[in-house]
C-alpha cells in the first residue's frame, strides 16, 4: 500500500442517496444544481471522497439516468478534486442494466458496490410522515416489505468485470452483513479484486447487521481474519448511529463516512442544514481525537485510484 501517514482518515461523504425522500428534508438535495453546490461544500469541509446518486430534478425520486449525473458529475469535477464514487446501488428497483447506465458512461475513480443480494427495507420510514410532498414517496417507502435488493455472484462479477478491468474504476465494497465480507472473500480469492480495496462496513439498515458496537467489534475482526493487511476499511451506521459509529471507527484506524443518505440529522431531533455541515462536525471530532483528514490526494494513494484525468466527464 502506498505509505500515507497512519493517523489520515478518509473522509467519505454520501450526498443524497436513494433512501430518503424530499418530505424528509428540505436539505436534501435532487436538483442538479443542489447536488453539485452540496458537494463542492462537502469537498471544501473535509470530504476526500463523494458518493452520488442521481434524483429526478422535477420531483426528487431515484434516477438512473446518465444525461441527470452529467449535468452535475463535470461541474463538481471542475470545482474540486474529490474523488467521485459513483453508485452502483441506483435506487430501489432498478436492473441491473439501469444501475449500471451511468457508471459506464462516467467511469469513475470508484464505485459502490454491495457485496450480496439482501432484504433492504425502508418501510418504518414512511409511518413518521402524514403528509408527503410528492405523490411517489409514500409507496416507494412501503412497497420495501416486499422488496429484495439483487447483487448475484454473476451481478458482482459482470460489474468487476466491466467497471473493474476494462475502466479501471475501484469500489467502495459495501458489506451489510458478516456473509458480505465472506463474499467479497470470495471475489479476493479469484482475483477478482485486489489490494488495496476498500471495504464499507454497514450498520442499521433493516435487512442488515444492526447498529450496536459489539457488531462493529464482529464485522472489523472478521475482515481482519479474511483479509489481513491488504484492505483498508471505513464505517458507515444509519440515522442517529451515524456520528458514534463514525467516531469509533476512527478511533480504531478506520475511514468514516457522513452524509445525508446515511442520516438526515446533525444532533439529537435537529435535521442537519447540509451535507457540508456533517462533514465538518466529523471533522472537528477527529481533530480532537489527533487524526487528520485526508486529502483526495491522499485518499487516491491510500486506494490505489486510477486519478480524475482517467474518467468519462
Amino acid at each position: 500500500m502506498a505509505k500515507v501517514p497512519s493517523n489520515k482518515v478518509i473522509i467519505t461523504c454520501a450526498i443524497t442517496g436513494g433512501i430518503h425522500t424530499p418530505t424528509m428534508s428540505d436539505a436534501l438535495p435532487y436538483r442538479p444544481k443542489d447536488i453539485a453546490a452540496q458537494s463542492i461544500a462537502a469537498a471544501e469541509a473535509g470530504a476526500a471522497i463523494l458518493h452520488l446518486h442521481a434524483r429526478d430534478p422535477k420531483d426528487g425520486r431515484p434516477t438512473p439516468d446518465p444525461a441527470v449525473f452529467m449535468r452535475f458529475l463535470p461541474r463538481i469535477k471542475q470545482a474540486t478534486d474529490a474523488v467521485i464514487n459513483v453508485t452502483t446501488g441506483g435506487g430501489l428497483g432498478m436492473t441491473l442494466e439501469q444501475r449500471l447506465a451511468a457508471p459506464l458512461a462516467a467511469k469513475p475513480e470508484m464505485c459502490s458496490l454491495n457485496m450480496g443480494s439482501m432484504n433492504f427495507a425502508l418501510f418504518p420510514l414512511a409511518d413518521r410522515y402524514t403528509t408527503w410532498k410528492y405523490e411517489w414517496e409514500e409507496r416507494y417507502l412501503r412497497t420495501t416489505d416486499d422488496f429484495i435488493f439483487r447483487n448475484t455472484f454473476r451481478d458482482i462479477e459482470r460489474i468487476l468485470k466491466i467497471l473493474g478491468e476494462e475502466h479501471g474504476t475501484r469500489f467502495e465494497h459495501e458489506c451489510y452483513d458478516v456473509g458480505h465480507l465472506y463474499n467479497l472473500a470470495h471475489f479476493v480469492d479469484r482475483k477478482f479484486v485486489r489490494p488495496p480495496f476498500f471495504v464499507q462496513l454497514i450498520f442499521g439498515i433493516l435487512g442488515g447487521i444492526g447498529a450496536e458496537m459489539r457488531n462493529l467489534m464482529f464485522m472489523k475482526e472478521t475482515a481482519d481474519r479474511l483479509f489481513g493487511d491488504d484492505y483498508r476499511w471505513s464505517v458507515l451506521a444509519a440515522g442517529r448511529a451515524q456520528i458514534p459509529f463514525a467516531t469509533q471507527s476512527a478511533m480504531m484506524g478506520g475511514a468514516v463516512r457522513v452524509g445525508l443518505e446515511d442520516s438526515l440529522y446533525i444532533g439529537r431531533g435537529k435535521l442537519a442544514s447540509s451535507n457540508a455541515e456533517q462533514v465538518a462536525k466529523m471533522r472537528r471530532i477527529l481533530e480532537e481525537l489527533g487524526r487528520e483528514v485526508a486529502t483526495p490526494a491522499e485518499a487516491r494513494a491510500m486506494l490505489a485510484l486510477k486519478g480524475g484525468d482517467k474518467v468519462g466527464f
